[in-house]
């Protein structure tokens, strides 16, 4: 596709753009911005256009994404710059001692949650949640990966169980 027949082909589009572009961004000028953003990105990647497919619907895909990854910028950014009232916790905060009194009593509890389970369970789980991969827990423990995995899910299952049981009590 020539420079012309592009250029002319998006004049041919001008207002469906436009008109999808508000409907994406519910503001005038943020629609405008979009069919910008979209022209650009369509001219700068016109060789990946296949001749003889629907160039509307091949502009209307690349606004589209565009307006999603827009959107997800937008999104992180919002939470990258909060503004200073919320911000105001952390900083008056600053003078509490970290006490891990509350995370140790939870522990203690998965603990004896834990020695109920038989070991046939409770190690390979223990090893898992200490760092080690199923091959070397299959190793250690001199079984095959597949029972491996399939006694975490099991202890998994109980500690899921036991906990849920506590909760209703």
């Amino acid at each position: 596709m020539t420079n012309q027949e592009f250029t002319a082909n998006m004049a041919t589009l001008e207002n469906l753009h436009y008109s999808f572009a508000l409907r994406l961004t519910r503001s005038r000028q943020d629609a405008e911005d979009l069919v910008q953003e979209t022209t650009l990105k369509a001219f700068r990647n016109i060789e990946k256009f296949t001749p003889g497919t629907n160039f509307k619907n091949w502009t209307a895909t690349i606004m589209r994404n565009t307006f999603i990854n827009n959107y997800r910028k937008m999104k992180t950014r919002r939470h990258i710059n909060q503004s200073v009232e919320e911000l105001s916790n952390v900083i008056e905060n600053k003078n509490v001692i970290n006490n891990s009194g509350e995370q140790n009593m939870r522990m203690e509890e998965l603990k004896q949650m834990m020695d109920s389970i038989r070991d046939i369970y409770s190690v390979p789980f223990m090893m898992f949640f200490q760092g080690y991969e199923y091959k070397e827990i299959a190793r250690d423990l001199n079984i095959p990966i597949g029972t491996v995995k399939s006694r975490i899910f099991l202890a998994r299952q109980k500690m899921k169980a036991m906990i849920g049981s506590r909760i209703a009590a």
